[in-house]
């Protein structure tokens, strides 16, 4: 996970000297998407119950994975 304080931001301006807009790396904004999508699948997945790993381990062998 990309940690905040080593993401390399400038900073655009407008013609009152407010910042406006953010420039980055490429790769970091991409790093930050997907800790966005693993944030939001996690939010979405908060209340889903819980197996534990024996019954898991049947499903998976019961439908042919393992």
């Amino acid at each position: 996970m990309l940690k905040v304080k080593d993401i390399k931001v400038r900073y655009i301006t407008d013609a009152e000297g407010q910042p406006s807009e953010v420039v980055m790396p490429i790769s970091e904004f991409e790093m930050l998407l997907e800790d966005l999508q693993d944030l939001a699948i996690v939010a979405e997945r908060r209340e889903e119950g819980q197996i534990d790993h024996q019954q898991l381990m049947d499903e998976l062998k019961d439908a042919g994975i393992l």
